[in-house]
C-alpha cells in the first residue's frame, strides 16, 4: 500500500510538471496579425492602436509641402508590425506597456522623418513621416566592405522610417529581412511596409552579442550590469537612444537632437491617451556613456 501511494504521488507529480510545462509553452493565435506565440495571448496592436490614432500622430504627413505625400499609412505600419508582434513588439506586458512601446518606437520614427520646425502649422511635432529619404545627401555613403561591397550605380543615402545609411547597413538589414537591399537600396523609399519593417528589425535586434535591443531596454527585459549602472545606462526610453544612435545623441548633455526625440515620444503618449506623466524612468540619455562608442550604427 505504501508503494502504491508513492507511485500515485509520483504520477501526480509527473502530471503536474507536464501541465506546468504545457502552461509555460502556451501559445495563442490571432490570425494574420499574431500567431504561434505566447505574446499573441496579450492584446495586439490593432486592439489598442487604430487608424484614427495613426492619423492623429502624423497629421501633417500628407500636407502639400511634405516630401512623401501618400507614401506612409496605417496599413503599412500594421502589416510590418505583424512580423514582430509574435516576438513581443507591442505585445509585451499589458495594454499600457504595448501602447507605450508603440509610442516610443514611433517617437524615434517621427523625429527622424520630421520636417517640422518652430512655427510650422500644427506645431513642430505634427510633421513626422514627412520624408521617406534623405533630400540632399552630403556624401556617397559607400565604404570599402568585404561582406557588403557597394553595388555599382546604387546609392546608400538615408532611407526608411529609421533611416538606413551606408552600404554595409543596407547589406545587414537586407540580409535580415531576406530582401536584396544591397543591390536595391531604393526599395526602402518605394515600399512603406518594407521601410517600417526595416525600422522594427532595428528596434527589436541587438547590434552585438550579449547586448540588449532597444525593445529589451524599454519593456523591462534587460538588467543593467554593474558597469552599465556606473556609466548611467539604465532601463528606459533614454537607453533606446543609446542603442540606436550611440554618442551621436547620448552623453552630450541636453542637446537639441536628444530633446527632439523625447518630445516626439511624449507628444505621442499624450495623443494616444496615456499621458507624458507615464513616460517612465530614465527618459533621457544626457549623461549616459555610449554602449557602442562612435561606430556607424544601422540608423545613425
Amino acid at each position: 500500500m505504501g508503494r502504491l501511494a508513492v507511485a500515485v504521488v509520483l504520477v501526480l507529480v509527473a502530471w503536474s510538471v507536464g501541465e506546468a510545462k504545457k502552461e509555460k509553452e502556451k501559445v495563442c493565435n490571432k490570425g494574420w496579425e499574431c500567431s504561434g506565440s505566447i505574446y499573441c495571448c496579450n492584446e495586439t496592436i490593432t486592439d489598442y492602436f487604430q487608424v484614427y490614432q495613426f492619423e492623429n500622430l502624423f497629421s501633417k504627413r500628407n500636407a502639400p509641402v511634405a516630401h512623401a505625400v501618400g507614401f506612409w499609412d496605417y496599413q503599412s505600419f500594421i502589416t510590418a508590425a505583424a512580423v514582430y508582434e509574435p516576438l513581443g513588439f507591442g505585445t509585451t506586458g499589458g495594454k499600457q506597456m504595448g501602447m507605450k512601446e508603440v509610442a516610443a518606437f514611433l517617437g524615434h520614427v517621427g523625429s527622424k522623418t520630421s520636417c517640422g520646425y518652430g512655427v510650422a502649422t500644427g506645431g513642430p511635432l505634427a510633421w513626422g513621416l514627412c520624408y521617406n529619404h534623405e533630400m540632399s545627401p552630403s556624401q556617397s555613403y559607400c565604404a570599402d566592405d568585404y561582406k557588403y561591397p557597394c553595388t555599382p550605380g546604387a546609392e546608400y543615402y538615408g532611407r526608411g522610417a529609421l533611416p538606413v545609411y551606408w552600404n554595409y547597413n543596407y547589406g545587414l538589414v537586407g540580409e535580415a529581412l531576406k530582401i536584396n537591399l544591397l543591390n536595391h537600396p531604393e526599395y526602402l523609399e518605394q515600399n512603406a511596409t518594407m521601410a517600417f519593417q526595416a525600422a522594427m528589425w532595428r528596434w527589436m535586434t541587438p547590434m552585438k552579442k550579449k547586448q540588449p535591443s532597444a525593445h529589451d531596454v524599454f519593456v523591462g527585459n534587460w538588467k543593467p550590469s554593474k558597469n552599465d549602472t556606473l556609466e548611467k545606462r539604465l532601463p528606459g526610453f533614454g537607453m533606446t537612444m543609446n542603442i540606436l544612435y550611440s554618442d551621436l545623441v547620448c552623453g552630450q548633455g541636453y542637446i537639441d537632437s536628444m530633446n527632439n526625440i523625447i518630445s516626439h515620444y511624449q507628444y505621442y503618449l499624450d495623443l494616444m491617451g496615456i499621458g507624458r506623466e507615464f513616460s517612465g524612468d530614465n527618459v533621457d540619455c544626457a549623461e549616459q556613456k555610449a554602449l557602442n562608442p562612435s561606430g556607424t550604427s544601422a540608423s545613425s
